[in-house]
């Protein structure tokens, strides 16, 4: 396991830095000048070159990039154009909100998504198994925007108990006031503000994983073993659960993985419609205002979070089925 562990991370190497030469070059190939978008119809040629200068944009782009690469393995992400912030304090400001928002909704949607696949696995063909992917292909067909912008209209605007925009407070945060001072008021705001944003992107992945975990359930029940334990007279809900629900959770695990990598960098227009400040959001901004450095961290940081978060799925798969070693 341990070699294995080590070996996927020498594979995020060559990955990582040709993710950060194709972010390069396909920003600073695009057209428009950062340059000029700061100095507006008033600056002269003088602060032309001296914005340049000061940014680094008069160097050829290799030199550019190298630059921008050694400073990065020190943590410096550089500065922002347009907020004349370091990079590296504006995304890690906007992580914890995309994280928290990822993590919710991805709890939200494996809690109902499992059970109701295993449920329709179950009872296949019956009412139930019926009600089930009927519910899933409704859910899978909702964009997750547009379910965000209906649940402000009829929820958030006739219960008062979810407000419609923003953050206040966190999970995290609320959770260890409420442990080290008894106060849940931080934790009840936090939730209050989650909720609703975390349920619009939890919709559709719940409906993704009910259809998994029901297929991938029911290929599983007619394998040879299934057939073995059953003439031992085990009980059904053994041979259900402990043999054949651990074995048809591999794929599950693998598309939850996806999709919260993909929630990572992908949540962008929930972030937009709920005015979630998430680091999706702060992207986006920059690529409106062409804010290189900004563009470039963010797009960074998200991939090695991506990475991370696929190389955690294939270390799970040796907890779920004992019969997978890695050597």
């Amino acid at each position: 396991m341990t070699k294995y562990f080590l070996y996927r991370l020498l594979q995020l190497i060559p990955i990582l830095i040709s993710i950060s030469v194709l972010v390069f070059l396909m920003i600073h190939l695009a057209p428009g000048d950062p340059v000029l978008l700061l100095m507006g119809d008033e600056g002269t040629y003088e602060d032309y070159r001296r914005l340049q200068e000061l940014y680094g944009l008069d160097l050829p782009l290799y030199q550019q990039y190298f630059r921008w690469v050694g400073n990065a393995l020190q943590g410096n992400l550089g500065i922002s154009i347009r907020q004349g912030a370091p990079v590296s304090q504006l995304i890690f400001e906007r992580l914890g909100p995309t994280f928290e928002l990822a993590i919710a909704s991805v709890i939200l949607a494996t809690i109902l998504g499992i059970p109701i696949g295993v449920l329709a696995a179950i009872k296949r063909q019956s009412f139930v198994d019926f009600f089930s992917m009927i519910f899933a292909l409704i859910g899978v067909s909702m964009p997750p925007f547009w379910l965000g912008l209906v649940l402000l209209a009829y929820v958030s605007m006739n219960v008062g108990f979810f407000p419609m925009f923003g953050r206040e407070g966190s999970i995290v945060g609320g959770l260890w006031i409420f442990l080290t001072s008894f106060n849940i008021t931080p934790l009840y705001d936090g939730f209050r503000y989650l909720f609703l944003p975390a349920a619009s992107l939890a919709i559709a992945m719940m409906a993704i994983i009910t259809r998994l975990t029901r297929s991938s359930l029911l290929e599983v029940m007619g394998k040879d073993y299934i057939r073995t334990a059953r003439s031992k007279g085990i009980g059904e809900k053994v041979v259900i659960f402990k043999h054949g629900l651990r074995n048809a959770l591999l794929p599950v695990v693998t598309i939850i993985g996806i999709q919260f990598g993909f929630l990572l960098g992908g949540a962008v227009i929930t972030e937009t419609v709920f005015a979630w400040p998430g680091a999706g959001r702060l992207v986006v901004n920059a690529i409106i205002q062409r804010d290189f450095p900004i563009i470039q961290g963010g797009v960074l940081m998200l991939a090695i979070a991506f990475t991370l978060v696929n190389l955690l799925v294939d270390l799970s798969y040796a907890l779920l089925d004992p019969r997978i070693r890695y050597q």
